[in-house]
């Protein structure tokens, strides 16, 4: 098992080398271009994506036309979905990104937003992560969620609850366009990664390893 390098050492030792400081303002601008990059996770992300998305349209098609032929549960469901997906939902997400932390080794983990750009986020103030610790971190709410609904979907396969899950797991997959745009940075260099965040500078920092046997 690697020895994962302290701050200083990523700083000061000439194995290492700064490959990218971003400032968390500038978060969503770093998405939407490493979105644009076509990377295999990409590739494989915005596969998923636009079949959730193309699910998500029919079910809620499907539910309109239910609701003109008097039959308005579905639609209700699929309108609980859409209120839950866009206000607690965005906390569970933040929430499972926390667990994750904690999984790490994390003992502090701080949440807050960026309202103007509607960005809500989890971090470890000056924790350094490898690239194995950062998939575990930018995964989680995806795999957890999708399992989550999945069950549900199963469960209420006969029930019009079942539109109230699927519709949980298309939404879902939209919030996770972050966390993949930052895993396939990690993936840009054949080098091991590095990254930490300081919360009083409002920044990430990204390191490569150089030099290293």
């Amino acid at each position: 098992m690697k020895i994962i390098p302290s701050i200083h050492e990523l700083n000061s030792s000439d194995k290492f080398e700064l490959a990218k400081t971003l400032k968390h303002s500038e978060i969503k601008e770093f998405v939407i271009s490493h979105l644009q990059n076509k990377s295999r996770i990409v590739r494989l992300y915005l596969f998923y994506q636009t079949g959730m998305v193309v699910l998500g349209v029919l079910i809620i098609g499907l539910s309109v036309i239910k609701a003109f032929n008097g039959i308005f549960t579905p639609l209700k469901y699929s309108l609980a979905a859409l209120i839950f997906g866009f206000s607690v939902l965005i906390i569970i997400h933040e929430l499972i990104h926390g667990a994750a932390y904690k999984f790490i080794g994390v003992k502090k983990v701080n949440y807050g937003a960026y309202w103007k750009k509607l960005m809500f986020y989890a971090e470890a103030d000056q924790f350094v992560l490898n690239r194995n610790q950062f998939k575990i971190l930018a995964l989680a709410p995806l795999v957890v969620i999708k399992i989550v609904s999945v069950i549900g979907i199963i469960i209420f396969i006969a029930s019009p609850a079942v539109y109230f899950f699927i519709l949980l797991m298309c939404l879902h997959s939209l919030f996770c366009a972050g966390d993949i745009a930052l895993l396939s940075f990690f993936y840009t260099q054949k080098e091991e990664m590095y990254t930490y965040d300081v919360k009083a500078e409002k920044t990430s920092y990204y390191f490569i390893a150089i030099n290293q046997e």
